[in-house]
């Protein structure tokens, strides 16, 4: 008898051996570099807070993480990079409000699905959107600038990061709401289109607050009015659109941590509590603060629900915009 039991336990071994082995890898993640995919150029909200985000991890974690930025088709192809990377964990993407958020709905041959194809982590930041101009700009507020448009449909020109980000579907709701005919000047990204507001070979340009900051604070840009609900600390003199032009008016842009599909979910619960805990750490969002953004850290189920309310969001305002990047 006792030989037959040791004879059950040896074969049963093997059986039990391998389903050890993933459980004891992912306890030593990462045992390599990270990699974070960023879906647009240098410079862009994205790419600041997600650097942020990877220094800090870098601090924790045994090992680097590494940022790679992967511009181009409003951020579909980075994503897609993330997508089809393996689901281990070394590779994770910062997605965006434009590419998770919008392009479901202005994007009809999408290369990936907001919803199914990543394993949502964490949310990073949310920050308000701002309307800025050149110091030659004839309107000097946001009033002037509706009244500019409307008076001369098709004269006023924007600049934005890209075609589907949130900084052009903002500045489109604006036009919808207020019927305004405005003529939309894309970027291949927030620096490429800040640097021709600077020069003055664009007027107007919808931003986020984390890169558009540092040169209203320097005087080389105008502030005209911020996105958000109320004022923002930052600039506490800029009026909101919503108290100025159109009231309920309030849009935001983000970013938060995915992974491709299948990532294992002690992986993901790992990458989600480091990060977290850094969001909340009082001397990272007071320099989230200062850079013009909100820390906004979660769960999985948290960040994955803020998805799919964002996607309905903004598929109403590309509806009603008649927007689309690929019809």
């Amino acid at each position: 008898m006792t030989h037959r039991i040791a004879r059950r336990v040896l074969l049963a071994a093997p059986l039990v051996l391998p389903a050890l082995r993933p459980a004891a890898a992912q306890a030593d993640y990462p045992a390599r570099p990270v990699r974070f995919i960023v879906p647009f150029p240098p410079g862009q909200a994205a790419d600041l807070f997600g650097r942020l985000m990877a220094d800090e991890l870098s601090k924790r974690w045994p090992q680097r993480v590494v940022v790679e930025n992967r511009a181009g088709g409003a951020g579909a192809i980075g994503m897609e990079a993330v997508k089809t990377a393996p689901p281990d964990g070394y590779t994770l993407g910062v997605g965006t409000s434009g590419t998770l958020g919008i392009n479901p709905s202005v994007m009809a041959r999408l290369p990936y699905d907001a919803e199914r194809d990543y394993a949502a982590i964490s949310n990073i930041f949310t920050l308000p959107l701002v309307f800025v101009a050149h110091p030659s700009f004839e309107a000097a507020d946001m009033a002037a600038f509706v009244a500019l448009a409307r008076s001369a449909p098709g004269r006023v020109q924007y600049a934005s990061a890209g075609p589907g980000t949130a900084q052009h579907l903002t500045a489109e709701m604006l036009a919808f709401r207020l019927r305004l005919q405005m003529v939309h000047v894309p970027y291949r990204g927030s620096g490429p289109a800040m640097a021709d507001l600077i020069a003055g070979n664009v007027k107007v340009m919808v931003d986020s607050l984390a890169s558009a900051l540092p040169n209203i604070q320097g005087g080389r840009i105008r502030a005209l009015a911020v996105t958000s609900r109320a004022r923002v600390p930052q600039l506490p003199d800029v009026p909101t659109v919503a108290e100025t032009v159109s009231p309920g008016f309030e849009a935001a842009g983000w970013s938060g941590l995915v992974a491709p599909a299948g990532t294992p979910d002690a992986v993901i619960r790992k990458v989600n509590a480091d990060a977290v805990a850094i969001l909340r750490d009082p001397q990272v969002a007071a320099r989230m603060v200062e850079m013009g953004g909100f820390p906004d850290p979660g769960t999985p189920e948290e960040y994955g629900r803020f998805i799919a309310a964002e996607i309905a969001k903004w598929r109403e305002v590309a509806r009603a915009a008649d927007v689309r990047l690929d019809s």
